[in-house]
């Protein structure tokens, strides 16, 4: 399904991903007591931010990197039936995956 939304400025829409199950112990945790994921798919980026000479400073994220949030980060909004995040870009701790091992290899 895809999603027609578009963030604003230096937003971000994420989309959780779900942490896979493992049960130890046969202990199966209730849907309700588990916490949120704190890694995400990006969906969608905004323009990015203005600085004081009116230029654009780009995100450094873009759709489809996988990132690291805060576990307090961000709004919960809820579009056709599904949940995503909309959090500015300074709430993301980290990018995961090639891109981020790509842009740490560089020095």
């Amino acid at each position: 399904m895809a999603v027609n939304i578009t963030p604003l400025h230096d937003r971000v829409l994420v989309r959780r991903l779900e942490e896979k199950e493992s049960v130890k112990g046969g202990i199966i945790i209730p849907d309700t007591a588990k916490e949120k994921p704190q890694e995400g798919e990006v969906i969608a980026v905004g323009l990015g931010k203005l600085n004081d000479k009116g230029e654009r400073i780009p995100l450094d994220v873009r759709a489809g990197d996988r990132v690291l949030f805060g576990k307090y980060s961000g709004n919960d909004i809820k579009i056709d039936d599904e949940e995503f995040m909309i959090l500015k870009e300074d709430e993301i701790l980290a990018k995961l995956g090639g891109a981020a091992k790509a842009a740490g290899g560089k020095k």
